[in-house]
């Protein structure tokens, strides 16, 4: 059976870090690997129970280790402070001695003394993490620090032991520390930098509610209420929740009626107004009133526990941008090592340059060289545009989706609930049979359907009489409608005009009720167009999209829609397998978006090139969808995650030219040794914090 499993990891210092152990796992059987440098965790599918004790095996032997049952971000960051804040108060005497005339600094024996501890440092943060990779033959970017580090180090040892007489031309005791102080200063804005990526990920923890009030004895006057943890809650349990609480789980309001600041989960900045048989989220906060919520999902089921999973997962699926990235990566510290090895014989044999220079310039080069800021550009960019969607009311579900997003060309929409708001109102009911009995079975039958017409009769047509007609049989027909059979076999259906017989029966109503096939009584809805409706399709025709309008509705509905909206092809009329067909046929030639809501849109969702779903649509949409949209009042979300999906696009090529640019023109300018160990290793360090505040600018992109 398999188990999906988390690790704590301490120890990883850059990107390709997280890059070696996946590979590392990978390699040893276990492919369902993601490894997020951002928050230094390791997700693992086990195979069986016994995979867990490799794992940790495999990890550690990578010079890592596996820190349990506490979070790991704040300890990182303060290890990391103070081997920085050591260091530095060893290296500044060591870089002063250039500055200050102090005999004593001078000595061999005082910067030895000075730096020996700041390479022990050194060894022990980025030492571990080489040899691992070494091992793993994926070398990471300590492999260079640390040989950078320890080339100038031994040298200098070398130099003082056996060159006494000019042992001043052989001392970089302050090269070899300075190197590691600037790369811990660096790992250290990174490492708080990086937080602010996650941001969005710690407001929503922060709102995960710790206690409720839950009702006991419940729906009897003994009613009390018992203050309990939030893991204690169960579905179908009574809370009570009061004006300035947070809603614990999800659920439906039971009694009374309250203003729900829904805002963080939705991005809908004015509250919302909430009475019975509505729902409310977990997490969102009452702003007035006293409300008693009928649970329904709780724990990991939340909607709340299901945007933080989304966010954290955005960059598990990669953009096939940074498949490039990778494939630099892998071989860029090899190739680096050889630059190194090459600057110090074509300096030193052929130009004849002086061995200690030479050792510097092949130093530099170890040390400027910056692969970490390729493996930063995509999940950096990603994490914080995606939580940007989130807060905005976009849950985007991979970073592959953000690309694929940006690049299509046609969008397809269904109409009921999506382009218009599914709110209906009964306008007209035709009896052509007992009105009683028509009631009876409409109100019965349509319980068992999802469909928004459906919910609309249930919740504004109620019989209250007794039972009038048994059903021994019920079912759903998908795109078609309800039938039934009762005690006596008689046939009874409600559904879409697929239900008639003949065709001189069809109007233009939406529901028909038969019995036997006779028609007992049709029924007419009024719907409304969303208010951004036309905001949307405006826009997409606006940057060369098409846009098309497929729903299983009446075709004089569609029409009428679909032109007043401006729509560019109009399909009514089509059951699930046929929309299905409509998305296959055109994504043969074309990269299609789907928006839709309702389980029938479902399959339609699963095919597309990208699938959208309205928040307020049915599960099953819902976790189809590539992306859903949490904000039911505001359509033009829509709008908002295509530009926040062509935004994070442009930024990661930013990123990625960026590191590229910088590594093409770095590497040359310390091979001829225009640029100190001490510069580059300044220049490395701020490289990838560059990365990260060009991700952190999407957060203030309007």
């Amino acid at each position: 059976m398999e188990l999906k499993k988390n690790y704590s990891v301490e120890g990883m210092t850059c990107s390709s870090c997280a890059e070696g152990i996946a590979k590392q796992l990978n390699k040893k059987g276990w492919q369902d690997v993601f490894v997020s440098y951002n928050d230094s965790k390791v997700e693992v599918v086990l195979h069986n129970e016994s995979d867990d004790k490799e794992v940790r095996n495999e990890i550690t032997k990578l010079g890592y280790t596996i820190v349990d049952n506490q979070p790991i971000n704040a300890e990182k960051t303060d290890t990391v402070l103070v081997y920085f804040v050591v260091s530095a108060v060893l290296t500044i005497p060591l870089l002063l001695h250039m500055f200050i005339g102090w005999h004593f600094l001078q000595l061999p024996l005082v910067q030895f003394a000075l730096s020996t501890p700041v390479v022990i440092i050194g060894m022990l943060h980025f030492g571990k993490s080489a040899w691992g990779s070494i091992k793993v033959m994926h070398l990471n970017m300590d492999v260079l620090i640390t040989m950078g580090a320890l080339m100038a180090y031994v040298y200098s040892i070398i130099g003082w032991l056996f060159f006494k007489d000019t042992v001043h031309n052989y001392l970089f005791f302050e090269t070899s520390a300075t190197i590691i102080t600037l790369v811990l200063l660096g790992n250290l804005i990174e490492s708080r930098s990086l937080k602010k990526t996650n941001s969005s990920i710690v407001e929503l923890l922060s709102l995960q509610p710790q206690r409720a009030r839950k009702i006991v004895n419940a729906f009897s006057e003994n009613e009390t209420l018992e203050d309990i943890t939030v893991t204690q809650l169960k579905i179908q349990d009574l809370i009570h929740i009061n004006e300035g609480d947070l809603v614990p789980a999800d659920g439906v309001i039971y009694w009374g009626n309250a203003f729900i600041d829904e805002s963080m989960i939705t991005g809908e900045s004015i509250p919302a107004q909430k009475t019975e048989n509505n729902k409310v989220i977990a997490g969102t906060l009452v702003l007035s009133g006293s409300i008693k919520v009928l649970v329904e999902q709780v724990g990991h089921q939340t909607i709340l526990s299901n945007m933080i999973e989304l966010i954290k997962k955005s960059t598990q699926i990669k953009p096939k941008i940074q498949l490039w990235g990778d494939k630099v990566s892998e071989v860029f510290v090899p190739i680096v090592l050889v630059i190194s090895i090459a600057t110090f014989f074509i300096s030193h044999f052929i130009f004849d340059i002086a061995t200690r220079i030479a050792i510097m310039n092949s130093i530099a080069v170890l040390v400027i060289s910056c692969p970490c800021a390729m493996g930063l550009a995509t999940p950096t960019a990603v994490s914080v545009g995606v939580g940007k969607a989130a807060k905005e009311g976009i849950l985007i579900k991979s970073g592959e989706v953000i690309e694929r997003l940006q690049q299509i060309d046609t969008i397809i929409f269904d109409k009921t609930g999506t382009l218009t708001k599914g709110d209906f109102k009964i306008e007209k009911i035709t009896y052509l049979a007992d009105e009683l009995l028509v009631n009876y079975i409409l109100s019965e039958l349509e319980k068992y359907s999802s469909h928004p017409l459906a919910t609309t009769i249930t919740k504004h047509l109620k019989y209250t009489g007794l039972p009038l007609v048994k059903f021994k049989q019920i079912e759903e027909i998908k795109g078609i409608g309800i039938k039934a059979i009762d005690n006596d076999n008689n046939i009874y259906q409600v559904g879409s005009k697929l239900i008639l017989k003949t065709e001189d029966q069809s109007n233009d109503s939406q529901v028909y009720v038969t019995k036997n096939n006779e028609l007992l009584a049709s029924v007419n809805f009024k719907d409304t167009i969303r208010e951004n409706a036309k905001d949307v399709i405006d826009y997409f025709k606006q940057n060369g999209i098409k846009t098309v309008l497929l729903s299983g509705d009446l075709n004089s509905k569609c029409n009428n829609v679909g032109q007043e909206l401006g729509i560019d092809e109009i399909y009514g009329e089509q059951l699930p397998h046929e929309k299905l067909e409509i998305v296959k046929n055109y994504q043969e030639t074309r990269k299609v978006a789907m928006v839709g809501d309702g389980i029938n849109d479902a399959p339609a969702l699963a095919l597309a090139w990208v699938s959208i779903a309205i928040g307020s649509g049915t599960q099953i949409a819902m976790q189809t969808s590539d992306i859903i949209l949490l904000n039911t009042k505001d359509f033009s979300s829509i709008i908002k995650s295509h530009e926040i999906s062509k935004s994070i696009i442009v930024t990661i090529k930013q990123n990625l030219f960026w590191a590229l640019i910088y590594n093409v023109i770095a590497i040359p300018v310390a091979a001829f040794g225009l640029l100190s160990p001490m510069i580059g290793a300044m220049s490395m360090a701020f490289s990838d914090v560059v990365v990260i505040g060009n991700s952190l600018r999407l957060k203030f992109k309007k």
